[in-house]
């Protein structure tokens, strides 16, 4: 939300969605305008190679984990594969060895289509590889009287790979002065 609070709430969540979609549907307008001028066997792997390197290994591991934290590598490529600077360069060096091509819309209209469609932003080593609500989360959800958004269900309850234990002093009594007992 800003500096101080690097977090999203629901609302601010789907604001940045949607500005994904917008981009979505850009990306699906020109799709759709030269339909006729894509190369679709280099546009059906440019559009899967991001997940066959960036997300199915990690997802592979996060089912067969049974809940254990998974490796971190896992999470580095998807954040790898699913970087806007980093599909930004693949499509520069295409361009460059092979030349400007309308199947390179399918990296943009993948990203796109991640990011606004189905919530997928970059993976933290704090979290699960897969989405599970998180109860600091929740509870700062509460602190902020906020309703919680929808629950998003799993067989196992996974541990995250970075987990660090709770601490015994929560921020909020080091903010708020205690009253001193009487």
């Amino acid at each position: 939300m800003d500096q101080a609070n690097p977090f999203e709430t629901p609302r601010t969540y789907s604001l940045h969605r949607a500005e994904y979609l917008v981009g979505l549907a850009v990306t699906t307008g020109l799709i759709i305008a030269h339909l006729g001028d894509i190369r679709w066997v280099p546009a059906v792997v440019l559009f899967l190679y991001i997940d066959v390197i960036g997300y199915i290994p990690g997802a592979i591991a996060f089912r067969r984990s049974g809940g254990r934290p998974i490796s971190k590598a896992y999470y580095v490529l998807y954040n790898v594969m699913h970087s806007l600077i980093t599909q930004a360069a693949v499509v520069a060096l295409w361009c460059w060895l092979i030349g400007p091509e309308w199947a390179l819309l399918v990296i943009p209209f993948h990203l796109f289509g991640d990011r606004g469609l189905f919530g997928n932003f970059m993976k933290s080593f704090a979290l699960p590889f897969e989405p599970v609500r998180q109860p600091g989360y929740l509870r700062l959800l509460d602190d902020l009287g906020i309703k919680h958004p929808k629950p998003v269900g799993h067989a196992l309850d996974p541990v995250p790979v970075g987990h660090v234990p709770v601490a015994r002093t929560s921020a909020r009594s080091e903010l708020i002065p205690q009253e001193e007992s009487r």
